[in-house]
């Protein structure tokens, strides 16, 4: 089993330059952002700077804290980001402005290569009770508490591949499915 602590991440910039995000996990293990197939990454957002933009890459954004903030996608289309744990998706291409509506927030971000890449997100809410399924690519602890593989999990923590896994009452758990 491999646990990722959130502590652990490092920081480091957007591809734009304007923000700051945290790799969780990247397949294949050494891809960078022109190859990768999929990406995951935890991003603080502290300021209305727009997204970088990812060409031919499928987006999936969850709110795990904060207030959240309002995305303007391509100048006209607008969608509000400030209910925790409700994934929304949209192209990696879209230009992305953002309108915060409270202060500083952290979310969670899935991009998958639409020439491919495969993988999806499912939301499991505790408590819960789930076997190990060999198409689970990583487990993200979004709340609450958990047991994954013998090992407790805590608020951020993230375990990379299919593992039996308990959710006590009131955990949310973050699924990216091969």
């Amino acid at each position: 089993m491999t646990l990722i602590r959130f502590d652990d991440l490092n920081a480091i910039p957007w591809k734009n330059g304007l923000g700051i995000t945290r790799e969780v996990a990247v397949h294949p293990h050494d891809a960078g952002m022109d190859d990768f197939l999929w990406r995951v990454s935890i991003a603080d957002v502290d300021t209305a700077s727009p997204f970088s933009v990812f060409p031919g890459v499928d987006r999936t954004i969850v709110l795990l804290q904060g207030d959240g903030f309002t995305m303007t996608l391509d100048g006209a289309r607008e969608h509000a980001l400030t209910e925790p744990c409700v994934p929304f998706s949209f192209p990696g291409e879209a230009s992305v402005a953002v309108r915060l509506a409270g202060g500083a927030t952290r979310d969670f971000n899935l991009m998958v290569r639409r020439e491919g890449g495969t993988a999806r997100l499912e939301v499991w809410q505790g408590p819960l009770r789930h076997e190990a399924a060999d198409d689970i690519a990583l487990m993200h602890l979004a709340r609450g508490e958990a047991r994954v593989g013998g090992e407790s999990l805590h608020t951020g923590d993230t375990v990379r591949g299919p593992h039996e896994v308990e959710l006590l009452p009131d955990a949310v758990l973050l699924v990216v499915r091969r």
